[in-house]
């Protein structure tokens, strides 16, 4: 479902939402560990819009150090959001990635650079022709610390693509607000449907 939305509503047009939280079930499909929290001590996370979630996600769950992935939605004003609800335009949530991480195992550069390398960051609120809100690039931190991991390895890229004849990055940085888990079948969608659609697309420049 493509959303034509491209500016973020404002509180008076969101969609109200609800109190009810998605039902799914918490293990992760092919792994089997949990993707609820609370998670082991030690463990970080973040959260990544890429685009299209589904194939954002698969981009994290086989990383060595990463303990379990979710996707979802954040960044916005709906609480307890629908797939549909975010499709169109009114709830202002991107679609993201949760990524909980043993930060003794992989650290947070290595999975920016996978970030990076799989997306185009210069493109605004789409990803190709996935247009709307929730396909813009998002970077969603829980401490200080990240931050300043992440700014270094944003000015670091945009000289990467500065000298490939990329624009400026576009990517959203901000302090991770709530996490709204989405629909089941959206959970780890690609393990699950091998064949299915995956909207993403890099710029072909290196993050080294």
């Amino acid at each position: 479902m493509f959303s034509k939305a491209v500016e973020m509503p404002s509180p008076e047009q969101a969609l109200p939402g609800r109190q009810e939280k998605m039902k799914f079930d918490p293990r992760h499909f092919v792994h089997g560990r949990h993707i609820v929290g609370p998670f082991a001590e030690g463990l970080e996370s973040i959260i990544f819009g890429m685009g299209c979630f589904w194939g954002a996600e698969r981009k994290f769950w086989s990383i060595d150090g990463v303990f379990t992935t979710a996707v979802g939605y954040s960044a916005g004003l709906t609480p307890n959001p629908t797939y549909r609800e975010v499709c169109s335009g009114l709830t202002g949530h991107n679609e993201v990635v949760l990524v909980v991480y043993d930060p003794v195992v992989v650290n947070l550069e290595a999975m920016l650079k996978v970030f990076w390398e799989s997306h185009d960051p210069t493109q605004g609120m789409r990803q190709g022709n996935d247009r709307g809100t929730q396909y813009r690039s998002g970077i969603y931190y829980y401490t200080d610390s990240q931050r300043e991991v992440v700014d270094v390895s944003l000015q670091h890229f945009q000289s990467q693509l500065n000298r490939a004849g990329y624009g400026e990055i576009t990517t959203e940085v901000r302090p991770a607000d709530e996490f709204f888990y989405a629909e089941e079948y959206h959970q780890q969608y690609l393990e699950k449907n091998p064949t299915g659609y995956c909207g993403l697309d890099d710029t072909g420049v290196s993050c080294s």
